[in-house]
């Protein structure tokens, strides 16, 4: 993700000390560093990384009223006047510097950055594209389920029509027909008792994703902090304390908008009332951009400053309509080998040599690169074999719905005939 990119900024003034004055300008929060530039002179005056601050404040004096301090390594910046509010810019901040100390990318990111091998890197990459997989793995089962489900209703209405036809037969018949009785006895003794076997998806769904954001409701400047967590049968965002907010069904969502990398909002549109919207800002929503645009990809729709976004996550390392196992070995193929052959490993496999062959690999690092592998492989068998299950089940789901339209097309002559 490109460091430079803008999450967010914020019309203020900042306390100048060296010249013991305000200057007005705009505070600007991206990825893993906050900016403030001066509107007058168009001067950085202030540049540094997330991972060197130790401390946000709302703080006031005699003088300055509603502002906003950053205590950075041994130094405090002082911001006020910031628009829309205080709050809103605290909140947000505040936000986006314990996520990036949280993170792998914490303190210490830019020496560790430094210090990271080839190795590590393509470990990183590989898990991350390991997780993707199995949420979509996740995303697959219930939609299997559903298929299933689908299947069992169908053949609950084959049975139906089934004791319908023989129905019709016994109106149909003469009343000196003798096994009338039977005809009307049979249906009744021989079906069964059908109860519910479905039970209720969101006591049994699991949780794909769950990631801290800020909440946004509608177009209200107010911000809070809450969760957004991704169901495979919709999304729910909750406050801090876990208490629902607002859930939307897969079927609920009209629309989600990419503003950034890092800012979405959901939409249930209504007719003669107020649409139902949230507006979500994450450090995490990287991560559920794919989830939401594999559930929702006829509903997503990536704004201009997200395009940026659209080519990073169609590439080998993202893009779930690929083979990851393609992906993976691409990566590894694509490192810069050594100039100096490597020998004398006899009783090592071929996958552990060239994996040995790439640079600045060690041991330890291709057995945990080899079994990623593995895994990875493994997951990408068994998610196209339920593709191919669920491809045979939609086939069946077609074919009963014809037979049952047929069915009730000829019952519904049968009938008028009767009538």
């Amino acid at each position: 993700m490109n460091e430079d990119l803008r999450i967010h900024s914020w019309p203020c003034s900042y306390y100048l000390d060296t010249g013991k004055q305000w200057v007005s300008g705009r505070l600007l929060l991206t990825p893993v560093a906050i900016k403030f530039t001066a509107d007058k002179t168009g001067e950085l005056l202030v540049n540094f990384h997330l991972s060197s601050i130790s401390e946000i404040k709302k703080e006031s004096s005699n003088l300055i009223f509603s502002s906003l301090t950053i205590l950075e390594k041994n130094t405090k910046h002082w911001f006020s006047s910031l628009q829309p509010s205080r709050n809103v810019v605290f909140n947000i901040l505040e936000h986006f510097w314990r996520e990036q100390l949280l993170s792998s990318q914490g303190a210490g990111a830019e020496a560790a950055a430094l210090q990271s091998t080839k190795g590590k890197e393509l470990t990183g990459l590989l898990t991350g594209s390991q997780k993707r997989l199995e949420d979509t793995a996740k995303v697959l089962h219930y939609q299997g389920e559903q298929f299933d489900n689908i299947m069992r209703g169908l053949n609950k209405i084959e049975g139906d029509m089934d004791v319908a036809d023989r129905l019709l037969t016994e109106l149909e018949s003469p009343s000196w027909w003798p096994f009338s009785s039977k005809l009307w006895k049979a249906p009744l003794e021989t079906k069964p008792k059908e109860t519910a076997t479905v039970s209720d998806s969101k006591n049994q769904e699991g949780i794909i994703i769950r990631i801290p954001v800020i909440i946004t409701h509608r177009t209200d400047s107010n911000v809070k902090p809450g969760k957004l967590t991704l169901f495979t049968s919709g999304l729910e965002i909750s406050d801090c304390n876990s208490q629902v907010i607002h859930r939307f069904e897969s079927k609920d969502v009209d629309d989600i908008r990419v503003h950034t990398p890092y800012e979405i909002s959901v939409r249930q549109r209504f007719i003669g009332k107020p649409d139902t919207s949230y507006r979500l800002l994450s450090a995490k929503m990287p991560e559920a951009i794919p989830i939401l645009e594999m559930q929702f990809s006829k509903k997503m729709q990536f704004l201009e400053d997200a395009l940026g976004f659209v080519g990073a996550r169609k590439s080998p390392q993202v893009d779930l309509g690929t083979s990851i196992w393609q992906a993976a070995t691409g990566l590894l193929g694509g490192v810069v080998q050594p100039s100096s052959p490597v020998g004398g490993r006899e009783g090592m496999d071929s996958d552990q040599v060239q994996l040995q062959k790439q640079e600045k690999i060690s041991q330890e690092e291709a057995k945990e690169l080899k079994q990623i592998l593995q895994k990875l492989k493994g997951l990408a068998l068994e998610t196209e074999a339920e593709l191919e299950r669920q491809d045979e089940a939609l086939d069946s789901i077609t074919t009963s719905v014809d037979r049952a339209t047929l069915n009730i097309d000829k019952q519904n002559r049968r009938i008028k005939k009767l009538t």
